[in-house]
């Protein structure tokens, strides 16, 4: 059998804003690729000396200026890149590759969605749904062994949040939100990793908002990172983790890190 492939993904919220607490997650747990989102960066400021100097020689990025952007640094080679327009308007949200071995990689950062749950009152919610819809249609017809990695900007189950009665009319976790998501999850069989190793109703978030004194203590965390696989590569994994104490870091994102390892 071939080595573990760790795979990791982590909105970082200005990846040259973070520069040092990325750089602190690769040194101390090495996954051998990392996907980002909210990198709000084009490609030609993008920080590649960071990564290179730790020996992710293989980046792909599909940035935008102060907002959204999308990025996977890598170990191994990475080939035939993806550029997918899920919010049809040209926003930098997506990027896949493939492995040697195969497997697809779709790193994605869904739009979060404003503030008000109606598609009438509120644009950007619509967006959102559609957004969804159009990830659902894509998965209807994907027949590769693949990843679905990012900041999917939904909580889907009850465990997912601090407070399901609190949060089930704020957007991130309304049951029409929760609803797309399931479609979603159906369109392919995606395997949840994340509730495969860590089952609800146990206590999993991956972001704390900064309006929080002090985010631990308080834990009014959602889960709204994911991993989700293709059957075939679920029955591959191995393990996941969620990288908490990031939060904690200096200048810190408002997500942390979450890495699955695969016995592929």
């Amino acid at each position: 059998m071939s080595e573990p492939l760790r795979i990791a993904s982590w909105n970082i919220n200005s990846v040259r804003f973070r520069s040092a607490i990325v750089e602190k997650f690769l040194r101390e747990h090495a996954p051998d690729i990392l996907c980002l989102q909210e990198t709000k960066v084009v490609d030609n400021d993008f920080p590649h000396a960071v990564f290179q100097r730790l020996g992710y020689r293989h980046v792909v990025i599909h940035g935008q200026r102060m907002h959204h952007g999308v990025a996977i640094v890598s170990r191994v080679p990475l080939i035939e890149e993806r550029r997918l327009d899920w919010q049809a308007n040209g926003e930098a949200r997506h990027i896949g590759v493939r492995l040697p071995n195969g497997l697809r990689l779709d790193n994605v950062y869904v739009p979060a969605g404003g503030d008000i749950p109606d598609r009438a009152l509120n644009p950007k919610f619509g967006q959102k749904l559609d957004f969804v819809e159009r990830m659902t249609r894509w998965s209807e017809t994907l027949a590769e062994p693949t990843l679905l990695i990012g900041d999917f900007n939904i909580a889907p189950l009850e465990s997912d949040v601090w407070s399901h009665k609190q949060l089930i009319d704020v957007v991130s976790h309304t049951p029409v939100e929760v609803e797309a998501l399931g479609q979603l999850q159906a369109a392919h069989g995606w395997v949840d990793l994340g509730r495969r190793f860590i089952p609800a109703p146990q206590r999993l978030y991956t972001w704390w908002s900064y309006r929080a004194k002090d985010w631990a203590a308080s834990d009014r965390g959602r889960r709204l990172d994911h991993m989700w696989a293709s059957p075939d590569v679920a029955a591959a994994a191995v393990a996941h983790e969620v990288i908490e104490p990031a939060r904690s870091w200096d200048k810190p994102s408002d997500h942390v890190p979450i890495i699955t390892t695969l016995a592929l």
